[in-house]
């Protein structure tokens, strides 16, 4: 057998370079600070290159470690699976998706259910949950992420790269629009503002969509209605609350059954696309390479069965 640098030592620089912070990896593997900083310097010496760069408390893979990451994740995410599967007795065939808030019941969840029709006998566990998430030590088959940026180590699919224009109820247009259909003559508190949080800053404003419009108005947020989900802002316009700068993919179910109509086809291209992610153990399973191809179909295509090819993928 060919001589393997210590184990120990790769899985600390795994779950470092994850985390980002010696301090973060030591909770995570139960053990201190200086341990897992030490196990790091061994594997430095054994490779005979620097792997991060320290900053104090903060931490950068150098360009050697950016280069051993992805597969050292991908080799203990593989040890891990071969663990399950002894564990068990066979693998499992419960599917384990991982979503963030905003997009679970808009966008998931009809999504699965044409996912169900395929595959009726298919046992889902669906978890809501913020970035980042372990989906190897959570055992999550597939994370659907804002972004491309969060998991370097897995598998990754871009889905879709979403926008977002003007959507509102119908009979909400009738009181406050206007017959040339714009959005100049609202009143400042009826705007719908989506608050994505601190983590976030490429996400379109009611601003930038008057600037696109060819308008110089900015609506104050504080004036107006704030939420905290995008998903949230959809509901709050289809009952009647406001105009919000809606998904169109999450607002798409709502548009095509006339509970929601867009005064404005201005849109503007959020700043990130979707992402899903997983580990490549599990990236050719049949049930998940069909979810991951029905979560890039037009949203058009949702309710009319499978995009081509998956159908034939079920078991």
């Amino acid at each position: 057998m060919e001589r393997l640098p210590p184990l120990n030592a790769i899985k600390a620089f795994e779950v470092a370079a994850r985390t980002g912070n010696f301090t973060l990896a030591a909770i995570e593997l139960g053990v201190s600070s200086a341990a897992v900083s030490q196990q790091i310097r061994n594997l430095e010496t054994w490779f005979g290159k620097q792997l991060f760069v320290r900053s104090g408390n903060r931490i950068a893979l150098t360009d050697a470690g950016h280069a051993i990451y992805p597969q050292t994740a991908r080799a203990l995410g593989d040890i891990a699976a071969i663990g399950r599967r002894m564990l068990e007795g066979g693998l499992r065939t419960r599917l384990v998706v991982s979503v963030p808030f905003s997009l679970a019941e808009l966008w998931l969840a009809p999504r699965l259910a044409v996912l169900l029709d395929a595959f009726p006998q298919m046992a889902i566990d669906v978890r809501v949950e913020d970035d980042p998430v372990d989906l190897m030590r959570q055992n999550i088959d597939l994370r659907i992420s804002y972004g491309d940026y969060h998991y370097p180590g897995l598998r990754m699919v871009r889905l879709i790269h979403d926008d977002v224009l003007p959507v509102c109820a119908p009979d909400f247009w009738q009181r406050y629009g206007n017959d040339a259909s714009s959005l100049a003559d609202v009143h400042e508190s009826l705007f719908i503002h989506t608050n994505w949080g601190p983590n976030y800053a490429s996400h379109p404003t009611w601003a930038d969509w008057f600037s696109a419009s060819g308008g110089s108005r900015a609506p104050d947020p504080s004036h107006g209605r704030r939420v905290g989900l995008s998903s949230l802002a959809i509901v709050s316009a289809r009952l009647g609350l406001g105009i919000a700068l809606g998904q169109r993919a999450m607002a798409h179910g709502d548009l095509e059954a006339g509970r929601l109509i867009a005064p404005s086809l201005v849109s503007l291209r959020l700043g990130h696309p979707y992402c899903a992610f997983m580990p490549a153990s599990k990236a050719e399973r049949a049930d998940v390479a069909g979810l991951v191809a029905l979560l890039g179909a037009i949203p058009g295509k949702v309710h009319s069965g499978f995009p081509s090819g998956i159908a034939e993928k079920q078991t």
